[in-house]
């Protein structure tokens, strides 16, 4: 059959068509309830744990360069938030500013969980896969699940703030070495580190109840919104010991990975992304 380019008022119009009727699905999608059932939530233990993070390291050496260049830009603009709060003399946020960072991880691993899709569906994955979620139904979903985590680092940043200000505060420290001895040898300091890390704790975990299997699971059916949440929900309710397990790996991976000049997310969050898609593969029947 021969093929001709058009018009381009025709082709406008066409490409007009298909992009109202992705948008239009991708709405749609928001609060599906085309399925007839909730998904049904498994049992974890740490073997599963193990399995999941030795298939995520696999994907990682099969797809390394693809990986690398999907999340090359998360360790620069972790550097970024650094030199930024030493040069606006926010000393203070440094490390709420990391785990703030890691709540909205998540997102950012997206286009792993579409890698690693592809590759155990037995095609050859690459970087490009990652934008085929622009495509997806679930893009609005998503889109929506990130504004919610990217509210809640925003949150928790303020909450920090507001924590420093009530025990080392207001006044900015004169050095990081100061601003060290304040923390370690100061009554206020201890109660900055408590309170700071019972309410940073206590973020991190909703971040994790809430997108734990949620984006995964958006991205591999179509379920809407408020299903995919209810669903990562009872994940981490039936297997609350395993899950905070894992929630511990993910922020001790971070946290070892931010040291070096955020240098290790390089290698740390394509494994971890790739892994969690493994896991919500074993959470999620």
């Amino acid at each position: 059959m021969e093929r001709t380019i058009g018009n381009p008022i025709s082709w406008l119009a066409k490409s007009l068509g298909l992009t109202g009727a992705h948008v239009s699905a991708s709405v749609d999608h928001l609060g599906s309830d085309k399925i007839a059932s909730m998904p049904k939530v498994l049992q974890l233990d740490f073997a599963d744990l193990r399995a999941a993070l030795r298939a995520g390291w696999h994907d990682f050496g099969a797809c390394r360069s693809d990986a690398i260049a999907l999340v090359f830009l998360y360790p620069l603009i972790g550097i970024a938030l650094v030199v930024l709060s030493l040069s606006m003399n926010l000393l203070p946020l440094i490390f709420p500013l990391i785990l703030g960072f890691s709540l909205i991880g998540p997102v950012a691993a997206v286009g792993l969980y579409e890698m690693s899709a592809r590759r155990e569906a037995g095609f050859t994955p690459s970087w490009m896969d990652a934008f085929s979620v622009l495509r997806s139904p679930a893009f609005l979903s998503i889109l929506a699940l990130g504004i919610y985590l990217a509210a809640l680092a925003v949150l928790w940043l303020m909450i920090a703030a507001a924590i420093y200000n009530r025990t080392l505060g207001p006044e900015a420290p004169q050095s990081f070495a100061v601003f060290a001895q304040d923390i370690f040898m100061t009554a206020p300091g201890w109660a900055m580190l408590l309170i700071g890390g019972a309410v940073g704790g206590l973020f991190a975990f909703v971040a994790l109840a809430v997108s734990l299997v949620s984006f995964p699971l958006l991205l591999d059916r179509h379920v809407g919104l408020p299903i995919a949440v209810a669903t990562s929900l009872r994940v981490v309710r039936q297997n609350t010991v395993v899950t905070l397990t894992w929630g511990a790996i993910v922020a001790l991976s971070l946290l070892l990975a931010a040291i070096p000049m955020f240098a290790g997310m390089i290698i740390v969050v394509p494994v971890l992304g790739h892994a969690t898609w493994h896991l919500y593969r074993r959470a999620v029947a």
